[in-house]
């Protein structure tokens, strides 16, 4: 392993201008600087992490607090995930993954140990408990959700309430008058958490404008939930040629009691979802859908927490704009006969 002494002798400056180099503490001239961060690169030294820690009064982790949930998709939680990191890495940051449901303590234990420079929040509710503590501590925080109240908070997320009217428009465009929102797990509503909640309010915010009739009913997911959940939307709404899905795990069930009780897709019934671009396309019908950008939100959220580290960043939301690829799932609605 490369030393600090050696990159020092290859440079031909002292173990002391290495040091400042790296941690940044003193000026350097441009030409020792240039000297020395080529030695670096050329012997392959890698300043010890324990050290630089000190050195700086920077980790150069950043906590990543995405609590696992049985009620959650849980691929789309991890994707979110390796963009933070890979992201991070790129920044020279290490990612502490914080994956139980501690709530404010999770903030306090991070927040007064030192253990990270920052930390980003995920599955962020629209009263978070976290978010009280949040504001009172100084340390830079970025979230990847959107809650009630953002003052004093930089958020990311994909503009959940614009996804829910697009929806819509998309349905109404093509003459649907009943349409059914198969939503996420009861939980993650009795939770408010935030991605469900305001696509449901745009959903219901443009039905109201663009007259029409809307039903939501939340879902467990799986064959056996989805058939209960089917089987009463079309005894309260019998005249249903409109379906929103915002339930990864019951988009295949759906699709399969719907070929059972020979409603054809999209002839019978257009299904739109609210889903990754991989479920849209891998479904057994290719799903007209909204993607979940969950690439650009991890690499977003990373970039605007590097930013408060440099002192560039200020207190900001960022949501995403939806966009609405049409395929094979969605159609005119059916003529109803007189």
């Amino acid at each position: 392993m490369v030393t600090l002494a050696e990159v020092a002798q290859h440079a031909g400056v002292s173990a002391s201008t290495v040091s400042y180099v790296l941690s940044g503490k003193r000026s350097i001239s441009a030409g020792t600087r240039q000297r020395v961060e080529r030695s670096i690169r050329e012997l392959g030294y890698h300043p010890n992490a324990g050290a630089r820690a000190l050195a700086s009064s920077r980790s150069n982790i950043i906590a990543l607090m995405i609590p696992l949930r049985t009620d959650m998709y849980v691929p789309v939680m991890m994707e979110i995930a390796i963009a933070v990191a890979t992201t991070a890495r790129t920044h020279g940051y290490d990612v502490l993954l914080l994956t139980g449901e501690e709530g404010p303590d999770a903030v306090r234990r991070v927040a007064g140990s030192g253990l990270a420079d920052g930390m980003i929040l995920m599955d962020v509710e629209l009263d978070d408990e976290r978010l009280p503590l949040l504001r009172q501590t100084d340390q830079p925080a970025v979230l990847i959700g959107l809650p009630a109240d953002t003052t004093g908070l930089t958020c990311v997320d994909l503009d959940f309430k614009a996804t829910g009217a697009l929806c819509v428009e998309h349905l109404a465009q093509r003459g649907h008058r009943d349409v059914a929102v198969i939503g996420e797990a009861p939980a993650v509503y009795e939770r408010h958490t935030g991605f469900a909640e305001r696509t449901l309010d745009g959903l219901r915010t443009r039905a109201r404008e663009l007259g029409l009739r809307l039903l939501h009913r939340p879902c467990e997911g799986g064959y056996d939930a989805m058939a209960v959940t089917l089987a009463r939307i079309l005894d309260e709404r019998p005249g249903t040629t409109g379906f929103v899905v915002q339930n990864e795990s019951a988009v295949e069930p759906l699709l399969a009691l719907l070929r059972q009780q020979g409603r054809a897709v999209p002839e019978d019934v257009s299904v739109v979802a609210v889903c990754p671009e991989q479920v849209a396309v891998q479904a057994s019908v290719r799903l007209t859908s909204v993607a979940i950008p969950a690439q650009e939100m991890g690499r977003r959220a990373v970039e605007q927490l590097v930013d408060k580290f440099d002192g560039r960043g200020g207190d900001e939301v960022v949501l995403l704009a939806p966009e609405l690829t049409v395929r094979a799932s969605s159609g005119p609605a059916p003529v109803r006969e007189p």
